[in-house]
């Protein structure tokens, strides 16, 4: 888990200096700061509101003690394993079986799961699917993964800028059109590095996820079996509600892949390899 999060202060790092060199080149020094200040704003307000928001879009239903028991109660337990507060509970009206974890802190947290999940799974699976989405909240993921996507979004709006703002009233033709196609050129790869750098974070994310909800869950093979089940019915059951900028959020990724090149701009590792990295732990602890 520590190589995990050394790799993802490096990748952010990287998200950071690429958003100030895209500012720098569109407005020097002050198109840096302006583009950074628009950067926090916006991480502050998605931090600060992104449960509310989530869960609203997927019109989700909370969950209490009386309406849903088993629920509740297992996330109470799981809670008490990981030495997290209890998160507000919610259960989101899809056939689709994902789930997903929310909230600024983990004081403020709330996990969810889709009616589809709750049909699917055993108890045991169930477990381990919402002992991950507590990992989540026990490292700060909804953080990390809320600035890296507006990083990564603020790059893009940003870069589409560079070919408007290149060459200005240079009268060397010959160079002013240079800068014009460098900074196109800039324009369209810098969204593509961004992208990169923020989907290998989100990857790195749920490993240390899946770690930690085979811990908390008090088994590798909950998760495990539950992760073969979500990959033969998540993809074939498409979501009602479908917004990609939330992709990263669930833990098998409800959207269609990206064919050969789903490895760079996939949200989540393979399925394959969470697998093998569980069954790892689960010999480990002569499980198999």
């Amino acid at each position: 888990m520590f190589i995990n999060t050394i790799k993802t202060g490096f990748l952010m790092f990287g998200l950071v200096f690429l958003f100030v060199a895209i500012g720098g080149a569109l407005g020097n020094q002050q198109g840096a700061l302006i583009g950074l200040i628009i950067a926090g704003a916006m991480s502050f307000y998605s931090y600060w509101f992104s449960d509310k928001m989530v869960i609203k879009s997927y019109n989700g239903q909370e969950v209490n003690s009386q309406n849903n028991p088993r629920l509740y109660h297992l996330i109470q337990r799981l809670s008490k394993n990981a030495d997290l507060p209890m998160p507000k509970v919610y259960i989101i009206p899809e056939r689709q079986p994902n789930a997903f974890a929310t909230g600024r802190n983990p004081q403020n947290a709330a996990v969810a799961c889709t009616a589809g999940l709750l049909e699917l799974m055993d108890d045991n699976e169930l477990a381990g699917v919402m002992a991950h989405e507590l990992g989540h909240i026990k490292h700060r993921d909804i953080l990390i993964s809320t600035i890296a996507a507006t990083f990564a979004g603020a790059i893009a709006n940003i870069a589409r800028f560079l070919p408007y703002a290149s060459g200005g009233n240079n009268r060397n033709g010959e160079k002013r059109r240079n800068n014009v196609a460098a900074a196109m050129l800039v324009s369209l790869l810098a969204p593509i590095a961004a992208s990169i750098i923020q989907m290998s974070i989100s990857r790195k994310r749920e490993y240390m996820a899946d770690r930690a909800g085979a811990e908390f869950s008090g088994n590798p093979l909950y998760l495990r079996n539950a992760l073969q089940k979500l990959e033969n019915y998540s993809h074939s059951i498409p979501m009602n509600r479908e917004d990609p900028a939330t992709a990263h959020m669930f833990i098998i990724n409800p959207f269609s892949s990206l064919g050969s090149l789903k490895n760079l701009f996939s949200t989540h590792p393979s399925t394959d390899d969470r697998i093998k990295e569980l069954e790892k732990m689960a010999r480990e602890e002569n499980l198999l």
